[in-house]
């Protein structure tokens, strides 16, 4: 069980993907079938009876067409986007079943095509999407501290602290932190 602030921010994801849903008037089976994610994993999510996987939330973003930094955003978000997000009031978001911990440092705002992500991979964490969010999303992946191999297009790239590499994600993603110290990086993302 996570902490009270956790707890709600579950709450509130499992709120957004159940309306996702029904704005769309599509059932459990249909988003099921579009995502590859079975029924009761789909319920289960939408009831905040689980919390998602990093996996699962893209797969999800890809059937919504958002990023996963938007869909976070809608649900921290207020009523007029603001410029300015302090370091104490950035959304994050933690996948605790893979060592994964998402920061939204870029102020939220759905006109945009740009923002900035901090990610922190734990020793030894190992993270497959078996899809883009959005096909051709561009990202420019920046680390800071740790070691980091990330895979696209079967092609692996290894990472070090202040190296740079950019990309357009099409299909398969692998995020893997390398040597025994977490890897921290930032990610610029980019709507096509």
């Amino acid at each position: 069980m996570g902490s009270p602030v956790e707890d709600e921010i579950d709450a509130r994801l499992a709120a957004r993907l159940a309306e996702l849903r029904v704005e769309r008037g599509w059932s459990l089976g249909e988003v099921a079938e579009r995502s590859g994610v079975s029924r009761s994993t789909l319920s289960r999510a939408e009831r905040a009876e689980i919390s998602p996987t990093a996996a699962l939330l893209n797969r999800l973003c890809h059937v919504y067409g958002r990023t996963m930094s938007r869909l976070l955003s809608e649900v921290e978000a207020e009523a007029e986007p603001t410029p300015l997000v302090r370091a104490g009031e950035q959304a994050v978001w933690e996948d605790r079943a893979s060592g994964f911990v998402r920061r939204s440092v870029s102020p939220p705002h759905p006109g945009l095509r740009g923002e900035l992500v901090e990610g922190r991979l734990a020793a030894g964490a190992d993270l497959a999407y078996d899809r883009p969010p959005v096909p051709g999303l561009e990202q420019h992946l920046w680390v800071l501290s740790g070691g980091l191999a990330v895979t696209a297009r079967d092609t692996e790239h290894r990472l070090d602290a202040g190296d740079c590499l950019r990309l357009r994600v099409w299909g398969p993603t692998r995020f893997r932190c390398l040597g025994d110290a977490e890897a921290r990086y930032v990610l610029a993302v980019v709507l096509p």
